[in-house]
């Protein structure tokens, strides 16, 4: 199961191809740079996420043993 930040990562980056590919469509560098911050917002969002779930999994592992 994805955590909030995962999800909201990969929201992000969905949302900001969107908009990478309107504005190369419209012809809008505002819109398609805008879009390329989203994506890359999105990409370290989920990397953060991921990164918290790997710690938590392996807190609970250690508690285990």
């Amino acid at each position: 199961m994805k955590n909030d930040d995962q999800t909201k990562g990969s929201w992000d980056q969905v949302k900001g191809e969107a908009k990478k590919q309107f504005g190369k469509l419209t012809d809008n560098e505002s819109m398609e740079a805008e879009g390329r911050m989203d994506k890359g917002k999105g990409k370290v969002r989920e990397a953060f996420g991921d990164a918290k779930e790997n710690v938590s999994r392996a807190f609970n592992d250690s508690k285990r043993d």
